[in-house]
């Protein structure tokens, strides 16, 4: 009798246990959620807040050879991101979540503006970003942008991106920058974005 007392109470007490780091887990996984960056600003701009500062400009060649500015956009939002078309995993995810931004936006689309800069001057051409931008559906939403060392370099400085050639992978800084009409920036998001946060940010620049 004593023997299957002492048998339940184990069973009960490892129960118990399992609840508990279950609940733990859980907990942990919600403050993980929860990045100091996903913050919801006065004008309810979800991200890092960027204090309207002006956004460093620059000029480049897109994917159809002509040359862009970031300036030539005044009166526009614009998302500025970096990314590289051999990405092996981040960048087409990004690609494919921005594509589904403007599917999203609808007619307004038409009214943003989607630079993407290379952080792969080595291999990054006009033939590798128009077959990137067609691959992933952005040929007509975005400028994918690509340069020399010498031209890309300034820019990836002006705006704090880290980008290094590591063999065959570019380790570079995942950010978006959210740009509004005046040229200035205002929101950054990382990598774990989700196209409604984007959709939700841009409706409300498209209003100022």
């Amino acid at each position: 009798m004593n023997w299957r007392l002492a048998s339940r109470l184990s069973v009960i007490v490892f129960a118990i246990l399992v609840v508990v780091f279950v609940t733990i887990i859980q907990h942990n996984q919600t403050e993980h959620v929860s990045l100091p960056g996903n913050t919801i600003n006065t004008e309810g701009l979800q991200g890092t807040d960027l204090g309207a500062t002006p956004a460093p400009n620059f000029l480049l060649t897109d994917q159809f050879g002509k040359q862009v500015s970031l300036s030539q956009f005044k009166g526009q939002p614009v998302v500025l991101t970096f990314l590289y078309t051999h990405c092996p995993d981040v960048c087409p995810l990004t690609a494919e979540k921005l594509h589904t931004v403007m599917q999203n936006l609808g007619s307004d689309a038409q009214r943003v503006a989607v630079l993407a800069v290379s952080t792969d001057p080595k291999r990054d051409n006009i033939s590798a970003a128009l077959s990137f931008s067609k691959t992933h559906r952005m040929t007509e939403y975005w400028h994918f942008l690509v340069g020399t060392q010498a031209s890309l370099s300034p820019v990836w400085t002006a705006y704090s991106v880290y980008a290094q050639q590591e063999q065959q992978t570019v380790n570079h800084t995942l950010a978006l920058f959210v740009i509004d009409k005046q040229g200035k920036e205002r929101i950054l998001l990382d990598d774990s974005f989700t196209p409604t946060q984007l959709t939700d940010n841009l409706r409300i620049l498209l209003k100022e």
